[in-house]
């Protein structure tokens, strides 16, 4: 996600009278000038071919402007010394029948789940392996590269400058960023902003970029999209357009609509996942003791397809959890209730960012980093309002 790929349409569209009107004013003088000037003036025919091209211009800029960044099977066709595997069509109806739409999927996937999709043999396994490390190399980098490539990675505003900054910067895109805490501290009111502010330009804080929404709880409202498109200045049509939603109904569902999201992100260009909230239907779906490793298996199988596409696609994976009270003995008791998040240490293992929502007074709300690889423990106070996340007044 470079952030000259990620210019937006808007920024991007150049004047297509701009260069030729410029070109225009430089006719000669003397008693030729005008003859000269009149010569340089296209045709009327000349000039619709020049306008029409010029317009197949700007539209080739817009689709490449949308275009993600990713590398399209149709590219494992070719022949082995050309970077291919030599693939058939039927090759490749398979491939996206399984859930395949891109070849970093294949580059990131073990082989013996390559070998489970119909019709692809040892040999042909090995030949679409190859095909894709080569075109997706994966080699070793020094820390000095990784640290270039952390300071020109693109960071999402949650709408809060005090928030950004104890984030330093805010939401990571490439990781998954959990968010947990009790009801009504502000998880859902922070997806929301984040799928406003994934919209706007990398100098603004944002990624120029589509949003994914997987409601599980039914919480979505596009009207807080609208009021929080009126507070950035955008277009509420165009804002509402760029958020493609789903509802998630079961446990099952909500890991099918993850690869069916993949292929969406293969369509067009996204900077952001959200899945609210990503535990909410495996503790209705999984109950009792007797089923809880069931439950955790399945949700560590649906947080490591998160993460293969935070890594597929560079998007910000953002999922909200929610809390269980602690009946801790000992001093905490004392403290007044304790809550922990759901999942144990199959989620806290699968975030590389977590943060505890609490409540404030008012409409303030506190942020604490939980746990994170890179930032320092911290609280920051931010506040709710119609026009999304922001800073809390007076603090």
């Amino acid at each position: 996600m470079d952030q000259q790929a990620r210019q937006s349409k808007r920024l991007r569209r150049a004047n297509p009278d701009g260069e030729d009107g410029a070109g225009g004013g430089g006719g000669s003088t003397g008693s030729g000038g005008a003859a000269q000037g009149q010569a340089a003036r296209p045709a009327p025919a000349q000039a619709v071919v020049q306008a029409a091209r010029q317009e197949e211009l700007v539209q080739a800029e817009e689709r490449a402007a949308d275009e993600p960044g990713i590398t399209r099977l149709e590219m494992l066709c070719a022949a082995p010394e050309n970077r291919g595997a030599n693939l058939t069509k039927g090759d490749l109806n398979a491939l996206l029948e399984a859930g395949i739409h891109c070849v970093e999927t294949l580059a990131f996937m073990p082989m013996r789940k390559l070998l489970e999709v119909k019709g692809i043999g040892d040999q042909k396994a090995q030949r679409i392996m190859a095909a894709a490390k080569q075109l997706v190399p994966m080699r070793m980098v020094s820390a000095a590269e990784m640290l270039v490539m952390r300071k020109n990675m693109v960071q999402i505003t949650t709408g809060s400058a005090q928030l950004d900054g104890l984030l330093q910067g805010g939401i990571e895109t490439g990781q998954i960023t959990e968010i947990f805490g009790e009801f009504r501290c502000g998880k859902t009111q922070l997806c929301h902003t984040l799928c406003v502010a994934c919209q706007l330009p990398i100098d603004r804080g944002g990624g120029e970029s589509k949003a994914l929404y997987i409601d599980t709880e039914g919480t979505f409202r596009p009207e807080r999209l609208v009021q929080i498109a009126q507070r950035y200045g955008l277009n509420e049509e165009d804002v509402l357009e760029n958020v493609t939603y789903a509802r998630a109904y079961n446990a099952e569902h909500q890991e099918k609509l993850l690869t069916e999201a993949a292929g969406v992100f293969c369509e067009s260009r996204y900077a952001l996942l959200i899945v609210d909230s990503a535990t909410g239907l495996f503790r209705t779906d999984y109950s009792g003791r007797s089923e809880l490793a069931d439950r955790q298996q399945a949700l560590n199988r649906f947080l490591r397809k998160l993460q293969r596409i935070a890594d597929e696609h560079g998007v910000a994976v953002v999922i909200t959890n929610q809390v269980m009270s602690s009946p801790d003995s000992g001093p905490s008791a004392f403290m007044g209730p304790q809550v922990k998040p759901i999942g144990g240490h199959i989620i806290g293992h699968a975030s590389q960012t977590r943060l505890f929502f609490r409540k404030g007074k008012g409409e303030t709300r506190i942020c604490k980093i939980y746990d994170s690889p890179s930032l320092p423990e911290g609280e920051a106070m931010f506040a709710i309002s119609p026009g999304g996340i922001m800073d809390a007044e007076g603090r």
